[in-house]
């Protein structure tokens, strides 16, 4: 006979009845993850917004150097509360390869979001700089299409390379020694 859920007792693969509690069964583990990872983001996101307006608006820094500063400190934050919160109970690796893996990802979604502000700001404002390069365009080029692809790139690059499952060796780095014909 299973088990029912009583009081303070969790819900068990036994107790969970239906398709919506296989489902939870399967993947809640990936909404914690999710959502963590999602206030973290929010935490740095936060921050980065509001240094990068700070620092083109009150210190007048051209945009895509101010998103670069923004950004790197943002993502000191991310790493802190990813690797002590989010992904706390994975495998831990030695810290500075953890550390270079995450800011190497972290580079590229920066990568991803100047580069979507560059062709915001400096090719689509080429052709129409009244609507391209102001503070508002430079917000949603930077901040909804930047960080919105930036953001789904990290947490699957994360997750895959850098906060490892436990019991999932490390992906290693690629080998200079093969054998080229190999």
């Amino acid at each position: 006979m299973a088990a029912t859920t009583t009081g303070d007792q969790p819900a068990t693969p036994e107790t969970r009845p239906g398709p919506l509690g296989r489902l939870i069964d399967r993947f809640g583990h990936l909404l914690r993850e999710l959502s963590r990872f999602a206030t973290v983001g929010g935490i740095a996101f936060l921050i980065d917004f509001a240094l990068f307006n700070y620092l083109t608006a009150a210190r007048g820094m051209e945009q895509v150097t101010a998103k670069t500063v923004s950004t790197v400190i943002a993502a000191t934050v991310a790493f802190l509360g990813n690797r002590f919160w989010t992904w706390r109970h994975r495998q831990r690796s030695h810290p500075a390869r953890e550390y270079a893996l995450f800011f190497f990802f972290n580079g590229v979604g920066l990568g991803i979001t100047v580069g979507c502000l560059a062709i915001s700001r400096y090719g689509l404002g080429a052709v129409w700089p009244e609507v391209f390069r102001t503070a508002l365009a430079d917000n949603i080029a930077s901040y909804i299409v930047g960080t919105g692809v930036a953001t789904l790139f990290r947490f699957w690059s994360y997750r895959r390379f850098v906060f490892v499952e436990a019991g999932t060796p490390p992906v290693p780095a690629p080998s200079h020694d093969r054998d080229p014909g190999a």
